[in-house]
């Protein structure tokens, strides 16, 4: 059984089932997720869409539907027992399930862990009574949990092996009606509707003033699935040239000459990619004056936490504003050396993120984690 609750774990849940059935053709998954999930083979006893938020008032409003989630999911897990639960991140719905599943007797493995480094490092102590063990995709976070006494793997981060460039940059632009050679910005404004809310009437209004400094400067936005078209109609309404594009993120940043990007995954991404980046992020003013005292860290982009240090801007919550976003993002058009230093910034941030076949360890892992769990009951089974 695997459980993911938003874009970015429903990326790397469907790359480990389709890796276990790789490995093992009896292999038969179940779980909570996305497309990408069911189209690796699983049978989804329900999907995330509506329940992925972010901000804790945010999440109080879906509640209710995240508990009939739990329930569902666990009722399932009693009818079936699965031989072995594999959380994907999404720890606050993702927690619950585990431990209704130990007590069940099934093993868990923690895949992409919380940010216990973060915020919230009380929550070890949970993770030390139900999870049997922890696959992390940076390395810092071993010690964390070797620290702890909890079994843990660094397996790399899977977006190494599932970023996929499909069109030559020129090709890309000029199949969107682009120019091949005009600067090009890159909007990622988040993959859940209360971010979208958030974040584009912000990069709506910022887009004129970086178009004014930035000549012939054209716009292309990675839409993330199933969110509505109406939440990116403010980006086309201005006069620069804009495409908006689905399910194909890769492309978009190995286009762009500079990128905008809400926090999350996507930093990762767009460090991946090398592009230098401007990163955004805001919730509701409650949400961010309770969360604000749980936070450990100095910075939020997971590209600066990964570096150790700031190498590309953030603008968090009151700094968002379009003006701040225009002159970050026109300082590294109109400045080659920021860019560069930028870009060597990134370029340690990826060196950091491990080696190819992160996604086929976690999948040796998990197996490993059913073997023991055969091994242990044919020993229990033998002294009886």
């Amino acid at each position: 059984m695997i459980s993911c609750g938003e874009a970015s774990g429903d990326l790397y849940a469907g790359a480990l089932a389709s890796e276990l059935r790789r490995r093992d053709r009896g292999c038969r998954v179940v779980g909570f997720g996305g497309d990408r999930l069911r189209a690796a083979g699983a049978d989804l006893v329900g999907e995330y869409r509506g329940l992925a938020v972010t901000g804790l008032t945010e999440a109080v409003r879906v509640l209710p539907r995240s508990y009939g989630m739990y329930r569902r999911l666990v009722a399932r897990a009693r009818a079936d027992r699965p031989d072995v639960f594999v959380a994907v991140d999404f720890p606050d719905f993702n927690f619950r399930v585990a431990a209704a599943l130990h007590r069940l007797g099934v093993p868990v493995v923690y895949y992409v862990s919380p940010q216990l480094w973060a915020w919230r490092p009380g929550r070890i102590h949970a993770m030390a009574r139900f999870v049997s063990k922890v696959l992390v995709i940076f390395p810092f976070e071993r010690a964390i949990y070797e620290q702890a006494g909890i079994p843990v793997e660094f397996v790399g981060h899977p977006l190494l092996d599932l970023t996929r460039v499909t069109q030559p940059k020129d090709r890309f632009l000029t199949g969107l009606g682009l120019g091949a050679a005009a600067p090009t910005l890159a909007l990622l404004p988040g993959s859940r509707v209360n971010e979208l809310q958030t974040t584009v009437p912000v990069l709506s209004a910022a887009l004129p003033l970086i178009g004014a400094c930035v000549p012939r400067l054209q716009v292309v936005v990675a839409r993330a699935p199933h969110l509505p078209a109406r939440l990116f109609a403010p980006l086309e309404a201005g006069r620069l040239p804009t495409a908006i594009v689905e399910g194909r993120t890769d492309d978009v940043l190995n286009a762009a000459d500079v990128v905008i990007t809400a926090s999350g995954t996507a930093t990762v991404q767009t460090a991946i990619h090398g592009r230098p980046m401007v990163i955004v992020y805001r919730v509701s003013p409650l949400s961010f004056r309770l969360g604000r005292r749980f936070v450990r860290v100095q910075t939020f982009g997971m590209a600066n936490l990964i570096a150790g240090r700031t190498i590309v801007p953030e603008l968090i919550q009151d700094a968002f504003t379009h003006d701040r976003v225009a002159a970050e993002a026109v300082r590294f058009f109109s400045d080659p050396a920021a860019a560069a230093r930028a870009c060597e910034g990134l370029a340690e941030v990826r060196a950091k993120l491990g080696g190819p076949g992160a996604t086929g360890r976690a999948a040796d892992a998990v197996l490993g984690a059913i073997h023991a769990r055969g091994s242990r009951a044919a020993a229990l089974q033998g002294n009886g």
